[in-house]
């Protein structure tokens, strides 16, 4: 009892002690990255439920705190903090987001997955790591980012891309990849009025962007993913109250030109060189007639069908959490960009609006996102072929020409109407100026989702995704009668009027059931569902040639719709957090075919492995090694060609007729196209995820093989298979096969400086294994003849080139007319053609590396490409003195004065293989610098300020304008211009 009384005497002695080590402590809670206030930060005293959370200024009280209490300040998204009370007055805390739970979870079909657990091939582009710059379309924010993918822009402004991943996986089928923004798949079709296929989006709507590459990722989407799937997630509310305001503002110009004659030595190449006396020292290679038509002006036409453009673009959005429990997002966009033709621009309005309530605990998910966009251009025709070849001694404008003042090559005819000279062409500043070519597309799109977990069984989930997309689109053209590129009338002009109008509907409804459930060390997740899509098409158009002699022509069309239906099943099994087993399942039907192949069935299975734990257990400094196996089936049904679908039969010729009872009717046999299946493509990939140092240095290597079979094609019939001699058929496999590696290093990353850098390359090689009856399929495009200059064939890359073998003299001089004589026969003709590398690269690369220092930063992404090969059509086709001997003045390249060829353009001299030149190049696609200033207005918001420059540079040995070709062959292009940008990003 006497130690009972001695502790409490000893504790009331210590109580006003430990009254006095209690005080209030208060501070202020920010965003590191941006110095903003965070409300709604938890600040609990760590072991007890006493604590608070920050008001909207990120301001936070607490009382009673005891010396040695460790205060913890936690937000969701961001890395918790633990301070120690030591009696301070004030702490305040800038807590950082944490990028690997932001990263911890990427999109696949239907869901999402744990990076971590993921069995097939994909990547995940955040916006954090988009690229920066003049990116007026969705695609370019990844451009280069990700290994496999490749995107090859056009210099129009607004215009679409190819986009391929791993090379596709047709031959005459699309290649395009599957397109889903916020779980609506998107029609690969363009718009009246609209410039490409995802145009509408604002790229400042884009949280992220997931690509499935291998079938095991993509096979969920069954009829629809041999060419790979990106999945576009936009962004959403916040808890947060956040206001977000971006500008840019760029003028940009064109980088180079095509190498023609300039004035003054195209005067001296057609009437020769003269003294100061008039004597003439060198003759020309004009006559007479064509030395008078000289002019004396001094034009450069690609000076002139070009000029320098403004690009201007500002964003609006405001986040956070209406009435507590609904988090929303609306944002405003509006962006001009003005193309480097004369008159070329683009210009897209949008808003977005995106609700992400959750209800009953977070039972009840529900999603919305709205998107209308307005998009208005002016479209321009493609100039630069007419710019290259038109006399430059000639002047832009004429006054006394009846073409609206712009020089032409005209005469005036007894009536008085003016009559254009032919074949000559056409003045290419008057083409653009004198041509109204507008267009006008309002489209709205977007989803809502509702995801319920059942109250009385939580392991399932219940998922209604209704999608709506509806665009309506209108052009018309119109072009005077004072116009040479009106409609030509005996030579002469009638002008132009043309309008289409075009609606285009896209509906969805998708219903699936989620079951996600532990038993001990194995996690059952199970999926399960159906999907309906309709593809809509109608539209209007008109037609009227300005000539009283015509009547106007009025056509309503509208397209047999697309019914794609989906029964769709996936089983994800994790066991001991260490293996892991994916198996899908799609069964698809479609429209587009008939009965007995309406429906394809596609599936996959994929494994993976983290095997660190079994071999590298104590390793301090690897963190992740998976390895990872998969194989699935994909389809193909997207052919343009329409009567590639149903089975088809033909009526005989009108020349076979009986008149039966005053009528005309048709005899004959009938043509029968037999009814197509399915293109299908089966994948097979191998893959190793790797991490050292907590994954600051992580990456991935994958090799892969696909195999597309059934492919589709118009094809020759067997003799006496069928009543015609060819039409469509299931004949034809190809391979792709390649090898993918990425890696992502944080150098340095500490509290005043970080820089990352990533790096990925590509290989690949398509190869054709079977042709229907081993004919070759030509195609591609070769100037003045009418032909071809690329080959599909047995064996061979698709779209290889298919040349003539050049002939050199002894000092490597080509030699006029002389070929090799590939066959042996004596005789040079079509049959001595052969094929001659390909437009494919060896090598893909692409570097990125963005470096912070305090408030500064700095950024830039590289692309390469190697071994690709380009067919130089514009050289190839003025290269011969013949374009200036038919009595026509119209440049040349100055490529001739190295040939010395004269001979007409035939198809042998345009082939030759010396305009196959090497396409390889190094591009920077921008850099940027920018600095922040994080406490602007007293701490309410902070402000960046950049400025960037897009397309600085690129390397390549190619002759021509840019060594970025789509297809292969350069036939002119729209030049892609270097911009200079200037921006601020304000956050309140």
């Amino acid at each position: 009892m006497k130690t009972i009384s001695k502790k409490l005497l000893f504790l009331l002695l210590l109580l006003p002690l430990s009254l006095l080590a209690q005080s209030t402590l208060s501070g202020v809670v920010t965003d590191k990255s941006s110095g903003q206030p965070l409300p709604g930060v938890n600040v609990v005293i760590k072991g007890t439920t006493k604590g608070t959370t920050t008001d909207f200024d990120g301001k936070y009280m607490l009382s009673n705190v005891i010396s040695g209490e460790v205060i913890e300040f936690t937000y969701v998204g961001f890395n918790t903090q633990n301070v120690t009370y030591t009696s301070q007055k004030t702490i305040n805390v800038s807590l950082e987001e944490d990028i690997a739970k932001l990263d911890e979870v990427v999109l696949v079909g239907y869901g999402t997955v744990k990076r971590k657990d993921a069995t097939g091939s994909v990547a995940q582009v955040s916006s954090k790591d988009f690229n920066k710059g003049a990116n007026v379309t969705a695609e370019n924010l990844l451009n280069g980012k990700v290994a496999g993918v490749t995107i090859n822009t056009s210099g129009a402004p607004g215009s679409g891309s190819e986009i391929r991943i791993r090379g596709g996986s047709s031959l005459l089928a699309s290649n395009d990849p599957l397109i889903i923004i916020d779980g609506l798949p998107i029609d690969n079709n363009g718009t009246t009025g609209s410039t490409s296929i995802i145009s509408s989006i604002n790229p400042n709507d884009i949280e992220s962007f997931s690509i499935l590459k291998d079938a095991s990722a993509t096979a969920i989407y069954g009829s629809r993913a041999s060419n790979g799937v990106i999945i576009i997630q936009t962004k959403r509310g916040s808890k947060t109250l956040q206001v977000d305001y971006n500008f840019q503002y760029g003028t940009g110009s064109r980088v180079g030109e095509v190498d023609v004659f300039s004035a003054d030595r195209y005067r001296e190449l057609i009437a020769g060189t003269f003294d100061a006396d008039g004597n003439q020292l060198t003759p020309g290679l004009g006559n007479a007639a064509q030395i008078a038509k000289l002019g004396t002006a001094n034009t450069n036409w690609q000076d002139e069908i070009y000029r320098r453009t403004d690009f201007v673009d500002n964003n609006l959005s405001i986040k956070g959490n209406l009435f507590g429990v609904l988090p929303t997002r609306l944002s405003v966009g509006n962006t001009y960009q003005e193309g480097l033709r004369l008159t070329n621009a683009f210009t897209r309005n949008s808003v977005s609006l995106n609700l992400s309530p959750s209800l009953f605990k977070d039972h009840l998910k529900l999603r919305l996102s709205a998107n209308y966009t307005n998009q208005r251009n002016r479209f321009t025709d493609a100039v630069e072929g007419s710019a290259i070849s038109f006399d430059p001694t000639q002047p832009v404008y004429d006054a006394e020409s009846p073409s609206g003042g712009f020089f032409e090559y005209y005469s005036i005819n007894g009536s008085g109407e003016t009559v254009y000279a032919t074949p000559a062409i056409g003045n290419p500043v008057a083409q653009l100026l004198q041509t109204y070519d507008k267009g006008i597309n309002n489209r709205i799109f977007g989803n809502f989702e509702m995801d319920y977990k059942f109250h009385f069984l939580p392991e399932l989930r219940a998922v209604l995704n209704l999608g709506y997309d509806k665009a309506n689109g209108e052009r018309n053209i119109l072009r005077g009668r004072d116009a040479r590129s009106g409609y030509l009338n005996n030579n002469i002009s009638r002008g132009t009027i043309a309008n289409e109008e075009q609606e285009r509907i896209n509906s969805l409804l998708d219903f699936y059931l989620v079951y996600n459930k532990q038993f001990g060390k194995l996690n059952l997740e199970a999926t399960a569902g159906y999907s309906y899509q309709k593809f809509e098409v109608s539209g209007l158009r008109f037609f009227n040639l300005v000539d009283p002699t015509n009547t106007e022509e009025q056509i309503a069309y509208a397209d047999d719709d697309v019914v794609l239906l989906g029964y769709f099943g996936r089983v994800n099994f994790n066991y001991n957090d260490k293996y892991l087993l994916t198996l899908n399942y799609r069964r698809d039907g479609t429209s587009r075919f008939g009965e007995q192949n309406r429906f394809g069935n596609f599936p996959s299975v994929a494994l993976g492995w983290k095997i660190k734990e079994d071999f590298f257990k104590d390793s301090q400094t690897l963190s992740e090694l998976k390895l990872r196996l998969g194989w699935g089936v994909t389809g193909q049904q997207a052919i343009g060609d329409t009567n590639f679908y149903q089975q088809i039969y033909n009526s005989g010729l009108p020349t076979s007729q009986y008149i039966i009872g005053g009528q005309p009717i048709n005899v004959g046999v009938s043509t029968a196209f037999g009814p197509i299946r399915w293109e299908e493509t089966a994948t097979y990939n191998f893959g190793l995820d790797y991490g050292f140092n907590d994954n600051r240095l992580n990456g991935s290597l994958d090799l892969f093989y696909k195999e597309s079979t059934d492919l589709l094609q118009t094809a020759p019939f067997a003799d006496g298979s069928n009543f015609s001699n060819q039409g469509p058929q299931n004949i034809g496999d190809m391979n792709i096969k390649g090898i993918e590696f990425s890696v992502n290093y944080d150098v340095i990353k500490n509290d005043n400086l970080n820089w990352n850098v990533g790096f990925n390359a590509t290989k690949f090689e398509r190869r054709i294994d079977q042709i229907a009856l081993g004919t070759p399929i030509l195609g591609g495009f070769a100037p003045g003849t009418g032909g071809t200059s690329q080959i599909s064939q047995e064996g061979f890359t698709p779209n290889s080139f298919f040349v003539y073998k050049q002939l050199y003299s002894a000092d490597g001089s080509p030699i006029e007319g002389a070929f090799a004589d590939i066959n042996g026969d004596g005789q040079i003709n079509g049959d001595d053609r052969y094929i001659y590398k390909n437009g494919d690269p060896d090598l893909l690369l692409g570097f990125n590396t963005s470096l912070n220092y305090k408030s500064f930063d700095l950024s830039f992404n590289l692309r390469a490409s190697f071994g690709n090969r380009i067919y130089n059509a514009v050289k190839a086709d003025r290269s011969t003195f013949s374009r200036i001997e038919n009595g026509v003045l119209e440049n040349i390249s100055p490529n001739v004065l190295y040939t010395e060829f004269v001979q007409p353009n035939n198809e042998a001299s345009v082939l030759s293989d010396m305009y196959i030149e090497n396409g390889s190049f190094l591009r920077m696609d921008y850099a940027t610098i920018g600095y922040t200033f994080k406490n602007w207005l007293g701490g309410k918001a902070s402000v960046r300020l950049f400025s960037a420059v897009q397309n600085p540079f690129v390397i390549t040995e190619y002759s021509g304008l840019d060594p970025e070709i789509t297809g292969g062959v350069d036939n002119t292009i729209y030049p892609r211009q270097r911009q200079f940008l200037f921006g601020a990003n304000v956050k309140f």
